[in-house]
């Protein structure tokens, strides 16, 4: 790993200043995000798509590119990628007409609502338990683990079919980032290794039911 753990939590206190009052203004995004769900009409899922791929241009220009880049040279690649989810997030829920994210009486709800919450309330609460203390903190929204913790949640709640496309770089990134919560000792990544799990479990279980449907 090129840079240090002091290094690191230094990245973040110089970026939530500078970017400061963001972090809030994306908590805030983050409560709306999730009480749209509940909505599950055509309008709210668009406000949804459009919400988090402000999140990933964030993560990826504000983040990445300007400040994590500083420090890791592979940070460059990881702002073309989140800007590519970005961009994913906005136009596949408005290229398919009949996209909804909504919450339902099932698993993948459960999980959404499970997941989404834990990146809003959990993570931080975590992370002050260990010792994090703000500006030095991933902030919801603005730093990539709990943003992307918080969307495959949110994926989880829309239409299988077409979400688990835009669920690929979040999977890719879990693992990525899930090695934070051992390395660099920020023990409440490893939500997004629970993430991960819970993604790759529902894929199996969907894979399994549209064989069942098919056979």
């Amino acid at each position: 790993m090129p840079f240090s753990e002091a290094e690191f939590f230094d990245v973040f206190a110089r970026y939530n200043a500078a970017i400061w009052p963001l972090p809030v203004v994306a908590g805030l995004l983050g409560v709306a995000v999730i009480a749209l769900l509940f909505v599950g009409t055509r309008t709210s899922t668009l406000a949804v798509s459009l919400a988090l791929s402000a999140m990933w241009v964030i993560n990826g220009l504000g983040y990445h590119w300007s400040f994590f880049s500083g420090i890791n040279p592979a940070a460059r690649v990881f702002a073309a990628i989140f800007v590519m989810e970005a961009i994913l997030l906005a136009a596949v829920p408005l290229a398919v007409p009949n996209f909804r994210f909504v919450l339902r009486r099932d698993l993948g709800s459960a999980a959404a609502v499970a997941l989404a919450v834990f990146a809003l309330v959990v993570y931080p609460i975590l992370g002050r338990l260990a010792g994090h203390v703000y500006p030095s903190v991933p902030a919801f929204g603005v730093a990539p683990c709990p943003t992307t913790i918080f969307t495959i949640g949110v994926l989880l709640a829309g239409p299988w079919r077409s979400a688990r496309w835009l669920l690929i770089i979040p999977g890719v990134w879990s693992a990525i980032g899930g090695s934070a919560a051992v390395l660099l000792a920020v023990p409440q990544d490893f939500g997004l290794i629970a993430a991960l799990a819970v993604l790759v479990a529902f894929a199996v279980l969907r894979r399994s039911a549209d064989a069942r449907r098919d056979a």
